[in-house]
């Protein structure tokens, strides 16, 4: 019987996703499930082939990936945790070649949008769309493919055997993702928690959200993100993502029962420890 935690994460080994879950859960021996979609993270944890999953949420150079906002609000899972970790994207390729023998630079879409000038100070390079980071690494080594770079993490470079052609090609060296923790189950001990992800929808009357903001400031609670996510089986209709830190578990207990009432739906994704950077 397997006594090591599942935990699901969005690409393969050596992503930057198992990076942050052999981190998270250190040190505990886990057992990684790699997933090549984001909603597929969601559908394991979902149906119990995983223990936890790992996602990206949040990139500081390329911004929300609203999609996973959008899971977040569809699948009965709970945010239970937080990690951030910088990112350092470096062109990988099969040794014995320099960056002008690359023609195909292949990638994670996120991880292409984070090195965008990288690839314009170089046209030759035509930049194709992946499902990972890591997982084009591996296809370039188990497929030999010659005058194919992949965009990836140091680890991948190492696990597969490439040589690093140039590193540190993202747009700014500060660049970090969030990820998030989800389970089935929300977290029980909230001893230490301090921060929430939550998720509403607001009567269509001006000075709505302004009312809510309020109530949040009132009871000293801080906004550290607003997000507006489209809802797609509604054109033109969205809800609003909070993320809420406080000092005083009481003191956003009292907030949200004062702001449900004037909402027309709310939802607590999560409350968690907030990570560090």
């Amino acid at each position: 019987m397997n006594s090591k935690p599942v935990i699901a994460i969005q690409g393969g080994p050596a992503s930057f996703h198992d990076v942050v879950a052999q981190q998270y859960f250190a040190p505990t021996e886990i057992q990684s499930l790699p997933c090549m979609t984001f909603q597929r993270v969601f559908a394991s944890v979902k149906n119990g082939e995983s223990d936890f999953g790992v996602l990206a949420i949040e990139n500081s150079l390329a911004g929300s990936i609203l999609g996973n906002y959008s899971l977040l609000h569809d699948y009965p899972v709970s945010i239970i945790g937080e990690a951030y970790l910088p990112i350092e994207q470096n062109l990988l390729a099969l040794p014995g070649q320099s960056v002008k023998d690359i023609r195909v630079v292949r990638s994670h879409p996120m991880a292409l949008l984070q090195c965008s000038n990288f690839l314009e100070e170089h046209p030759h390079l035509q930049a194709l769309e992946a499902a990972d980071t890591a997982e084009s690494a591996r296809e370039i080594r188990e497929n030999n493919l010659t005058g194919v770079a992949a965009v990836a993490s140091r680890a991948a470079a190492a696990r597969y055997g490439l040589d690093i052609l140039e590193e540190c090609i993202q747009n700014y060296k500060d660049n970090y993702t969030r990820f998030l923790i989800i389970s089935r189950q929300a977290a029980k001990d909230l001893s230490t928690a301090n921060k929430a992800s939550v998720n509403f929808r607001l009567h269509h009357r001006a000075g709505e959200l302004a009312k809510i903001l309020d109530v949040f400031r009132d009871l000293h609670i801080n906004l550290s993100l607003i997000q507006s996510i489209p809802i797609m089986s509604k054109p033109s209709e969205f809800t609003i993502l909070l993320d809420l830190e406080w000092d005083n578990y009481e003191d956003f207990k009292a907030a949200i029962a004062k702001v449900e009432p004037m909402t027309v739906e709310i939802k607590i994704l999560g409350i968690y420890k907030r990570g560090v950077k």
